[in-house]
């Protein structure tokens, strides 16, 4: 199982995109994967949210969503068989939040109508904007079109957008959520996913590249 112990990120991007390993998540690696999501969401969201609303958001909505790795689609990124970042898509109709969240959704959705659901990209804060949210998300993009999604939607974070809309989601509604009276501001992110010459080319997460 992986570590939380992470390995010093090296100064070359092209030389972590060598060595990047990207797999579903397994249900033993959960308390990792939680400490994991922990220490992004308190070392990535300064100057974005302030410590009362990262300390709300990690305790009622940043967690784990077990249904996704039941289902195989939340994936692990790994450099030299350590997990340094994690994130998936989903077929379900839930758009964010950990199973602690309240406002969960259920159900599933129909890839003719309905966007695959891209969620809870979090990137170790030694390993951002090294490669690794982009290799998640180029994965999962992959694998929702290969079960016949044409379209992506996720509920960014504020340190989350910009590098949503550097890959092409456009912003939509803007959500605020009240957590015990602190308010967190998120946007619904969108793209289609068709496969564009740069689809293709690997151009195309959280928080947190």
């Amino acid at each position: 199982m992986g570590r939380l112990t992470l390995p010093a990120a090296p100064a070359s991007v092209q030389t972590v995109a060598a060595v990047i390993g990207v797999r579903p998540a397994t249900p033993g690696e959960a308390p990792v994967l939680q400490m994991l999501i922990d220490a992004s969401a308190r070392g990535l969201s300064r100057g974005h949210y302030d410590d009362e609303q990262v300390e709300a958001a990690v305790r009622k909505v940043f967690g784990i969503d077990s249904e996704l790795i039941e289902d195989g689609t939340y994936l692990v990124a790994e450099v030299n068989g350590e997990i340094v970042a994690c994130g998936g898509w989903s077929w379900r109709s839930t758009l964010f939040g950990g199973d602690q969240f309240v406002g969960r959704a259920t159900g599933f959705l129909d890839p003719a109508r309905d966007p695959a659901r891209i969620r809870a990209f979090f990137v170790a804060p030694g390993w951002a904007r090294q490669g690794v949210g982009t290799a998640l998300l180029r994965a999962s993009e992959d694998r929702a079109r290969e079960a016949g999604f044409g379209a992506a939607q996720l509920m960014a974070t504020l340190p989350g957008q910009p590098f949503y809309a550097a890959h092409g989601y456009v912003v939509g509604e803007p959500l605020t959520l009240d957590l015990d009276g602190v308010k967190l501001p998120f946007v619904t992110m969108t793209k289609i996913l068709a496969r564009t010459a740069d689809d293709l080319g690997g151009g195309a997460i959280a928080h947190q590249d």
